[in-house]
C-alpha cells in the first residue's frame, strides 16, 4: 500500500469514527428536537428536504454528506504532519486549515440533523472559520506578517465575527459573504504574486466548484431543483462540491514553495 493510500484510508477510518462518535452525541441529545429553538431558516424553508419527523436526523441526506468536510480536513491535517512536506505553506497552518475544515462538517451536521439554533450556531461557526483563515492568509502573504501575528489577528478575526454571530444571526450569510469576498480579492490581487512558484490553477478550480455549489444551493433553496423526500438533495451537492473546493485550496496553499538562496 502507498502513502497516499495509507493517508486515504486513516482518513476514511478516522472520518468514520468521527461520524460515529457524532451520531452517538445526537442520539445523547434527541431525537425530539423540537423542544429547541428552532433555526432561523425554518422561518422560509431550510433547503429542499423534508425533515423526517421525530427521526435523529431530520435531514439525513445533508447530514451525511457534511462529513465530506470532515474527511478533507482529516486528509489536510495527515498530510501536513507527514515527513516529505516540502511546501512553503507551514504545517500548523495547514492543520489549521485541515481543522476549521472539520469544525465545518461537524457543525453543518449539527444544523441539518437538528434544524435548531444552537445547530444553526456552530454551522455558521465553521463557515466564519474558515473564511477568516483565507482573508487573514491572504493579508499575510501580502503583507509579510510573521507566524505569531498571523495566529493572533487569526483569532482576533474569528472572536469578532463569534460575537456578531451571537448578537445578529440573521446577517450570518452576508457576512460570511462579504469576509470570503475580501479574502478572494486579496488572495487573488495581492498575495499571489508572493507565493514562489504557486499553482494558481488550483484556486481557480476551487473556485469553480464554489460557483457551481452555489449554484444548486441556491436553486435547491428556492425549490427549482428539489425532490423533498429523495435522499438525492441539492443541498447534498452543496456540501460536497464544498469540500472539494477546501481540497483544492488546500493544493494551492501548498503548492508553494521555499524561496533558497
Amino acid at each position: 500500500m502507498t502513502m497516499a493510500s495509507r493517508r486515504l484510508f486513516a482518513a476514511a477510518a478516522l472520518s468514520a469514527l468521527i461520524a460515529a462518535i457524532t451520531i452517538s452525541l445526537l442520539n445523547g441529545i434527541g431525537p425530539e428536537w423540537s423542544r429547541f429553538a428552532s433555526a432561523s431558516c425554518t422561518e422560509t424553508r431550510c433547503f429542499c428536504e423534508m425533515p423526517r419527523t421525530g427521526a435523529l436526523l431530520l435531514q439525513p441526506a445533508n447530514s451525511l454528506s457534511s462529513f465530506g468536510y470532515v474527511f478533507a480536513g482529516l486528509l489536510m491535517i495527515l498530510m501536513a504532519r507527514s515527513r516529505d512536506w516540502m511546501s512553503a505553506f507551514p504545517p500548523l497552518a495547514a492543520s489549521v486549515l485541515g481543522g476549521a475544515a472539520i469544525v465545518v462538517g461537524i457543525g453543518s451536521v449539527l444544523l441539518h440533523a437538528t434544524l435548531t439554533l444552537w445547530g444553526q450556531f456552530f454551522d455558521v461557526l465553521g463557515m466564519y472559520l474558515i473564511s477568516a483563515f483565507f482573508l487573514i492568509s491572504a493579508l499575510a502573504k501580502w503583507r509579510g506578517i510573521t507566524d505569531r501575528r498571523v495566529m493572533i489577528y487569526y483569532a482576533l478575526l474569528c472572536a469578532v465575527l463569534v460575537a456578531i454571530l451571537y448578537a445578529l444571526p440573521e446577517v450570518r450569510r452576508w457576512l460570511f459573504a462579504v469576509v470570503l469576498l475580501a479574502a478572494i480579492i486579496l488572495e487573488l490581487v495581492f498575495a499571489r504574486p508572493r507565493r514562489p512558484q504557486v499553482r494558481t490553477g488550483y484556486y481557480v478550480t476551487g473556485l469553480i466548484a464554489n460557483v457551481v455549489a452555489f449554484t444548486i444551493w441556491n436553486l435547491d433553496q428556492r425549490g427549482q431543483l428539489c425532490a423533498p423526500e429523495s435522499l438525492l438533495q441539492g443541498h447534498a451537492v452543496w456540501h460536497l462540491l464544498g469540500a472539494v473546493a477546501l481540497w483544492f485550496a488546500f493544493l494551492y496553499y501548498r503548492s508553494e514553495r521555499r524561496v533558497t538562496n
